[in-house]
């Protein structure tokens, strides 16, 4: 793990609360990577990343689900709406706990879905509560995530499992260009660490949880900030992340850094799926 200090919960709160109007504008409903086969749009993408986590963890229709990281609402919606699962959703941000509840009420899909604020590192849930736990690209802002799983597993129900979509760090040994790079990548995107795969698949064991695949989607997401970059450039909206602050005027002039990281390998994108024992 690669760790950078300097990263607060307020400021990742603060960001997000003044960002996600920006998000919107660059990127569209669902602020996560998008996933390529071929020339899909970027739309398209996005929706087969989450197709992709659906199929690896195999979360049935009409399962409960427990969205950590649930920005404005695109995941949870969409398992609500195309698989009829009955999705609670917890973002730190109150803008985004908003946008994504009124979403969900003008998409027809209110009554399978709700909406906290909730930070994830406090939030507490009934054991056995939901039958998934799915987050996509949240745990990056974590700050000690090895006792985020240990609290998740016991909201899941026997035999429920884990879907995961994550930032991490490069396969160790890390060489001193790999941790700047990752470091750089932290202070810009508000992470406090970035885990590598292994270090994922030991907090899930640690967690009492069976560790499925590992897919390593790198060299398929990274056309992602190709995009984002280009669409900054074209519309200047440098200079309106700017009136919102340090943090989003950092986010949008650092595409470059974690598009390199991506190339050198100090940074990879997977997906990660876990199943909790029956018994």
């Amino acid at each position: 793990m690669i760790s950078f200090d300097g990263i607060s919960k307020s400021r990742i709160r603060f960001h997000y609360d003044l960002s996600t109007f920006f998000y919107r504008l660059l990127w569209g409903v669902h602020i996560h990577h998008g996933l390529w086969n071929e020339n899909e749009s970027p739309r398209r993408a996005q929706q087969q990343l989450i197709e992709h986590l659906l199929n690896e963890s195999g979360i049935p229709r009409g399962a409960s689900v427990i969205d950590v990281g649930c920005g404005m609402g695109g995941s949870s919606i969409h398992m609500a709406r195309d698989h009829d699962c009955h999705v609670t959703g917890i973002t730190l941000s109150g803008m985004q706990r908003r946008w994504a509840g009124t979403t969900a009420a003008l998409k027809g899909v209110g009554r399978r879905t709700r909406f906290l604020r909730q930070d994830a590192e406090t939030a507490d849930f009934a054991d056995g509560s939901f039958d998934y736990l799915w987050s996509v690209e949240c745990t990056e802002h974590l700050f000690d995530k090895a006792a985020f799983f240990r609290r998740a597993s016991r909201w899941l129900r026997p035999g429920g499992g884990v879907a995961l979509c994550i930032w991490l760090a490069g396969d160790e040994p890390h060489s001193e260009s790999d941790i700047e790079q990752v470091k750089g990548v932290c202070d810009a995107f508000l992470c406090p660490s970035l885990g590598t795969a292994a270090d994922y698949a030991t907090w899930l064991r640690d967690a009492g949880l069976e560790v499925g695949n590992i897919c390593d989607l790198t060299p398929r997401i990274t056309r992602t900030w190709e995009i984002c970059r280009q669409r900054v450039e074209r519309t200047g909206l440098t200079r309106l992340a700017g009136l919102a602050g340090r943090d989003s005027a950092n986010f949008t002039n650092n595409f470059d850094l974690i598009l390199n990281a991506y190339r050198s390998g100090a940074m990879k994108f997977a997906s990660i799926v876990a199943k909790k024992p029956s018994t």
